[in-house]
C-alpha cells in the first residue's frame, strides 16, 4: 500500500468523521459548515495545504472512485461529496451519534 493510501486510511480509521477538503473549495466549506452547525467533531485535511495532498487525492480516487472534494467519511463509511451529505441531512444527526461524533 502506498504511503498516501496508508495515511488516508489511517485518517478514516482514526476519526469518527473525516473530510478530505481543499481550502478554497466552496462545497468543502459548505460541508464543514454543516458539520460544525450540528456540533460534530470532525477531522478535515486540506489537500492543497499538505505536501502529499495530490497523492492522497489519487489514493482516495483509487479507494472510492471519487476524485472530487470534499470526500467525506462517517464511521469509516464513504458518504461521498457535499451534495451527498446535504441529501442525508434528515438522518445525519443519527449517523453522527452512532459514529460518536456528537
Amino acid at each position: 500500500m502506498s504511503a498516501a493510501k496508508t495515511k488516508a486510511q489511517s485518517i478514516i480509521d482514526e476519526n469518527p468523521v473525516a473530510v478530505f477538503s481543499k481550502s478554497y473549495c466552496p462545497y468543502c466549506k459548505a460541508t464543514k459548515s454543516l458539520l460544525s452547525e450540528m456540533g460534530a467533531k470532525f477531522y478535515a485535511i486540506e489537500l492543497d495545504q499538505v505536501d502529499d495532498g495530490a497523492a492522497i487525492q489519487d489514493a482516495l480516487e483509487e479507494m472510492t472512485k471519487q476524485r472530487s472534494v470534499p470526500n467525506i467519511f462517517i464511521a469509516k463509511q464513504h458518504i461521498g461529496g457535499n451534495s451527498d451529505l446535504q441529501a442525508k441531512k434528515g438522518q445525519l444527526k443519527n449517523m453522527l451519534k452512532q459514529a460518536n461524533a456528537i
